[in-house]
């Protein structure tokens, strides 16, 4: 039988003591008169009581025990899809930013005879493309570098590995989503049982499967005692029946005619307000009224709110607004925007977990036809664009070649690039939000990314200017609160004051 190759390496590197006992001692803290109950011994009794507790969905208990697993030879496209689309996880991955990628760090499906000749052929000319890109880019990158750092142009040798990084973060939206990657993930036990349960779900359940079955190894192997709780997996009939409304969706009529429509909503932009909640920005202030059992006028209850200057929980680095009663009021406020960006930009997108997206099915978007993201970088530069248009309609036309050859749409994904588009509706609250605007608003995220998030900025300062006012980058942040330094990236400064500029003059190129 064929397989992946590479094979996908699971195991745990740090685990929680005793994963069991913490289960039957924290369910019996619940209703103990004496205290915390430390430990207990897992006989036949201590089982009962779990699986019990497991079959009830009284979940809590099994959430204490945590595991860090070292993952390798997984694809981006199953990190995506799989170990990054939902709130209950951290992942440390390497960076496809900052670390160059190779040839071989790629992952292979179980195919053979042409339609595995058709996908090593696609692969490497994607990455030749990856390469030939990056030179390209390399000229345009140094000239942007030292029209920002203009000193740095007398040692122009110290700063190359930079802006080689710069053209290399850039030439990678030609890189396929089968790209390997490795990663620190860790999960609770109870995140372990539901990667079991829906590994065969879509885009790539048969990678998705042995990173779930390998996962379920490495813990039962800690604590055998698991065994009695796994659930199986979601069968193929219980998927089509999750699913059955994609039997009504006719696979060349009505998917373009959606897709174009989507577009069209969004026009010129990535990102679009669709609905927003409260109309009125001032209608939040009874809320915090209410909280403090005192008037305020709407001046000082924005200031109170959202003013870094007035909170030292709204200017530090660690991020509080869950754990402060008056941040939290800012969950009343809720944004929802349909967006268009890139896999790879979405892939650092939804690392903030706590703003909800509704990701496609990824190959339920494929059209026969080229459809990607084109980076602001190689669309100012004719001869990268070139380079770049053509790499993506030899891209899509191999991907037609294997999908005739093969037959099999969920391998064909793996050769999707990472310029393929991620259309989605996304739902966060100002408080979540003001997060991340604060990460992906400063000028060392990636471009993609911060002009998306600048979009969405713009489109709050429409409906909820006061609101909007105290949002920002972290510098912009950092000097309504009179915080010295005002940069708090050190050595990492973009080069650029963004902390003078208004929203208008926002601009960047790298």
């Amino acid at each position: 039988m064929q397989t992946f190759q590479p094979q996908p390496q699971v195991k745990i590197v740090r685990s929680f003591p005793s994963p069991l006992e913490s289960v039957i001692t924290s369910a019996r803290t619940c209703y103990s008169s004496k205290g915390i109950i430390e430990h207990a011994s897992l006989n036949e009794k201590a089982f009962a009581l779990m699986t019990d507790l497991y079959r009830a969905g009284h979940h809590t208990t099994f959430q204490h025990a945590y595991f860090q697993f070292a993952i390798t030879n997984i694809s981006r496209l199953c990190v995506w899809s799989f170990l990054h689309s939902h709130p209950f996880y951290n992942s440390e991955q390497v960076s496809q930013r900052y670390v160059e990628v190779k040839e071989a760090n790629v992952l292979i499906p179980p195919v053979s005879g042409k339609a595995r000749d058709i996908y090593l052929d696609t692969i490497r000319m994607m990455m030749k493309a990856y390469h030939t890109l990056s030179q390209t880019l390399l000229p345009i990158v140094e000239a942007e570098y030292f029209r920002i750092f203009p000193g740095r142009k007398y040692r122009a040798s110290a700063f190359m590995n930079a802006i080689k990084k710069k053209a290399l973060e850039v030439a990678r939206y030609v890189l396929p989503l089968s790209t390997l990657t490795y990663l620190y993930h860790t999960v609770s036990a109870l995140t372990v049982f539901r990667y079991w349960k829906v590994c065969r779900d879509y885009d790539v359940p048969t990678e998705q499967e042995i990173i779930a079955r390998k996962m379920v190894d490495a813990l039962l192997k800690i604590e055998p005692g698991y065994k009695i709780l796994l659930d199986e997996p979601y069968s193929k009939e219980d998927l089509n029946l999750i699913y059955n409304h994609l039997s009504l969706i006719k696979p060349d009529i009505d998917k373009k005619r959606i897709l174009e429509r989507f577009d069209q909503t969004l026009g010129d932009a990535q990102s679009k307000l669709l609905w927003w909640s409260p109309q009125d920005e001032s209608d939040i202030l009874p809320v915090l009224e209410t909280l403090l059992a005192r008037s305020i006028s709407p001046e000082k209850g924005f200031d109170i709110l959202l003013n870094p200057a007035s909170s030292r929980a709204l200017s530090g680095s660690l991020n509080v607004m869950m754990h402060t009663k008056l941040p939290r009021i800012l969950q009343h406020v809720v944004y929802t925007f349909q967006k268009k960006l890139s896999h790879t930009a979405d892939s650092q997108n939804q690392r903030h977990r706590t703003i909800v997206g509704s990701r496609p099915l990824i190959f339920k978007h494929w059209t026969d036809e080229p459809d990607y993201i084109i980076p602001a970088l190689i669309a100012s530069d004719a001869k990268a664009l070139r380079i770049y248009t053509e790499t993506m309609d030899t891209i899509f036309e191999q991907i037609k070649k294997f999908l005739q050859t093969s037959g099999n749409p969920e391998y064909a994904s793996y050769l999707l690039p990472n310029a393929f588009p991620v259309r989605m509706v996304e739902t966060g609250n100002l408080a979540h939000l003001r997060h991340k605007f604060a990460m992906r608003l400063c000028y060392n995220a990636q471009e993609e990314i911060w002009r998306i998030s600048l979009q969405e900025w713009n489109e709050i300062r429409k409906i909820h200017p006061t609101l909007a006012h105290y949002l920002g980058p972290p510098c912009a942040l950092r000097k309504m609160a009179e915080l010295r330094p005002i940069c708090p990236e050190g050595k990492r400064f973009c080069g650029v004051r963004v902390w003078e500029l208004s929203p208008e003059e926002y601009t960047r190129l790298i």
